[in-house]
């Protein structure tokens, strides 16, 4: 596959009052084509030198892989957490929908730079 075709899957963590308006911003941006948001997870995770149980939704955010530092920026500014949760899944291109990917890249805008 082209490189330039790759995808990314994108997990983010966020409470759930977040989670809805972070996955329309980014898809109103086309930095993502798709945004699950799967509510209902309970997060256990230290911080600051205490363990933390919280409750959130997921988000699996679908997105070209050459987006994937516009799309980390724009978390960071609409999150609320200090530092959000962003984790990238590479998926396995060849065994892939080679139709799924190219309707993300459908909805999604061009990378900065190409």
């Amino acid at each position: 596959m082209d490189p330039d075709a790759e995808i990314d899957v994108v997990v983010v963590n966020a409470p759930p009052d977040h989670a809805a308006r972070i996955a329309r911003a980014l898809v109103d941006q086309r930095l993502a084509a798709c945004v699950n948001v799967i509510p209902g997870v309970t997060s256990f995770y230290r911080w600051e030198g205490a363990v933390h149980e919280d409750a959130e939704s997921t988000m699996l955010i679908k997105t070209r892989r050459k987006l994937v530092p516009e799309l980390t920026e724009a978390v960071k500014a609409l999150h609320p957490y200090t530092l959000p949760e962003v984790l990238v899944l590479p998926p396995a291109s060849d065994r892939s929908s080679a139709e799924y990917v190219a309707w993300v890249r459908a909805e999604t805008k061009e990378p900065r730079g190409g």
